[in-house]
């Protein structure tokens, strides 16, 4: 196989400067924040981990064509800017001016395809997704083919969660539209009974065969293998949606996210199903994260995603817990450090 040019691109915020918590509180003034908008502390709190983003990828995957850095502007006082191999990408260099300022995820990731340079195939990681082991290109691409895993799940009714049901749902609708779930069945049954997928989802995918309609999907939430050809391909059908999605400056229960083009590709035949739950471990923040920090220092998957969760967290004792934990097995600055 031809060697691949693969592409990381990552999303970051700096919750904490305040020019940015200026121009987010105009934000919400102007346009009213009512319960259906979602600007939770939360999605901004910074836990001071991202140099062991750069380290975990200069050490596991030195194989990567470029890093493309996504910013509303802030950059890390200890970035090395001039590193051949990084990016800086403000939010105003690719995203249509009509659709800033943003403060949500969603109009940042459905345009990354606008990124100058980028890649056809490339991965995005959010900000909390981290290497902890060796990768190679074939874990994320295989013959131009994104590798993922096609699980069907109902959509659930988290009262809990005032937005994500409905992305979710409004998600399975688009693909809905364009893809009959027992035709699809039959097309690429390999795709649902891959025998290297959870036993979990290989039942939940026999059961779904007795209803007629899509009733869900389950995404893996780690790095995300994406195609530039796939957002324009959504960007060509959904036009209306997509502009509408983006006119929202915080994340909206009338939203879809990029689970959709990840199961576009999937549902198109365009990717190669292999078991990604193994690959890379999701965690929710707690009081106690020894889960978590075992999985860390014992590098015992290639991946983790580190959730930062809706209850109260002794915020300093898990900062300090999760830089020990990586600083174990990332002790070393990468050359993206000054």
């Amino acid at each position: 196989m031809t060697r691949q040019k693969i592409d990381f691109v990552i999303a970051w915020v700096d919750g904490s400067d305040p020019e940015w918590q200026k121009e987010k509180l105009a934000c919400m003034k102007k346009m009213g924040i009512a319960t259906k908008v979602d600007s939770r502390d939360v999605r901004y709190r910074d836990w001071e981990i991202l140099p062991y983003w750069f380290r975990g990828v200069e050490k596991f995957a030195p194989w990567v064509r470029k890093i493309h850095f996504v910013t509303w502007g802030h950059v890390p006082e200890w970035l090395n800017v001039n590193h051949p191999k990084l990016h800086i990408v403000n939010h105003t260099d690719f995203i249509p001016d009509k659709f800033l300022p943003t403060f949500s995820a969603n109009p940042i990731e459905l345009n990354f395809h606008r990124i100058h340079g980028l890649s056809e195939n490339f991965v995005y990681f959010n900000d909390d997704m981290f290497l902890l082991n060796t990768v190679k290109p074939s874990d994320f691409f295989v013959h131009n083919k994104p590798v993922d895993m096609l699980a069907l799940q109902p959509d659930v009714a988290n009262a809990d969660d005032p937005v994500m049901p409905y992305i979710y749902l409004n998600n399975a609708m688009v693909l809905a539209k364009y893809f009959d779930k027992r035709e699809n069945m039959k097309k690429q049954p390999w795709a649902y009974f891959h025998p290297g997928y959870p036993l979990m989802y290989l039942v939940n995918n026999a059961l779904e065969m007795a209803f007629p309609r899509f009733t869900g999907f389950y995404t893996v939430h780690g790095p995300a293998p994406l195609m530039k050809q796939t957002y324009e391909t959504l960007w060509r059908l959904e036009p209306e949606l997509l502009e509408r999605v983006c006119s929202h400056p915080f994340r909206h229960k009338e939203d879809v996210n990029q689970y959709v083009l990840r199961e576009y590709e999937k549902l198109n035949q365009n990717f190669v199903p292999r078991n990604t739950k193994k690959f890379c471990r999701y965690y929710d923040l707690d009081a106690n994260n020894s889960k978590l920090i075992s999985t860390i220092t014992g590098q015992k998957c290639p991946a983790v995603c580190i959730n930062d969760s809706n209850h109260s967290i002794p915020y300093n004792r898990v900062k300090k817990q999760l830089d020990m934990a990586f600083r174990q097995i990332l002790p070393e600055k990468s050359s993206f450090e000054i």
